[in-house]
């Protein structure tokens, strides 16, 4: 099962995430980033999904590592990220930094592949070809990210810098994984840009992702691809690889819709009728 954007310092979704049940005793579960902006609320939400679910799989999303005035835990950057990544290890629950599991049940052997990767800037604004072409451009509509004022990204001298180098230490850890055994890749971006084209605002498609790994879902052996962030709930193809959007959002969002293909979304076995 997968969900992402929980999103639960609105007491809509946090009365979701508090309803949120496996099928069966032996489910995992996948969540894909922005639970939360405090670390109390992370350590809440991922704490009672652990209690539940046989294996719970996490990555972060932009909001987990936003700094925010109200936190008690200030961690910026790289130290807030490795904050959350001991609170994983010490609720059970799987992190990007630990040894990728494989699913055996139904639908498997599948290596289930979170990644924490972040943005560079490289999926330029319309009509822009450099980073500061499609800044200027966001600012001058006003679609700015609220990363640019609370994700920071020390110690690295910017957060281009900090993707790159995640980028890097993760194409090391995949070489040297057994590539007999698909990935099931789980990022709180997606890996390619094609997933934005539909966004209202195209600007802010330089905060989803990086061109850096436009080729890993046919460079690898790949299974398929969850992700969040976008807050557009469906499922695309490309290369022949399923890309599966699997966010909350945020109540004014699902309220539209109702959720008609459930909160939880069946990853594998694959649902017969998708």
């Amino acid at each position: 099962m997968a969900i992402s954007d929980l999103h639960i310092s609105y007491e809509e979704n946090r009365e979701i995430v508090r309803g949120l049940r496996p099928e069966t005793p032996d489910d995992w579960l996948i969540v894909a980033g922005d639970v939360a902006e405090t670390v109390a609320d992370v350590r809440w939400a991922l704490g009672l999904l652990a209690e539940r679910f046989a294996k719970v799989v996490w990555v972060p999303g932009n909001h987990e590592l936003w700094t925010m005035k109200d936190d008690p835990v200030q961690a910026r950057g790289v130290a807030r990220y490795e904050a959350l990544v001991a609170l994983c290890r010490e609720l059970g629950v799987v992190s990007p930094e630990d040894e990728y599991p494989v699913w055996t049940g139904e639908g498997g052997p599948v290596r289930i592949t979170p990644l924490f990767l972040g943005y560079d800037y490289t999926w330029y604004a319309p009509g822009t070809s450099t980073k500061e072409e499609s800044l200027a451009y966001a600012h001058n509509t006003g679609v700015v990210c609220t990363d640019e004022y609370y994700l920071h990204h020390d110690p690295y001298p910017s957060r281009d810098d900090w993707c790159r180098a995640r980028v890097a230490e993760t194409e090391r850890r995949l070489l040297g994984c057994d590539q007999s055994v698909p990935f099931l890749f789980v990022n709180h971006y997606p890996l390619v840009r094609e997933p934005t084209r539909v966004l209202h605002y195209p600007e802010f498609a330089q905060w989803c992702g990086t061109e850096l790994t436009a080729d890993w879902h046919t460079r690898f052996n790949t299974a398929g691809m969850i992700y969040g962030h976008l807050h557009i709930p469906r499922i695309t193809h490309h290369d022949g690889v399923k890309f599966q959007e699997v966010s909350l959002g945020y109540p004014r969002e699902w309220r539209r819709h109702g959720h008609p293909h459930g909160v939880l979304r069946r990853i594998l076995p694959t649902p017969s009728r998708v």
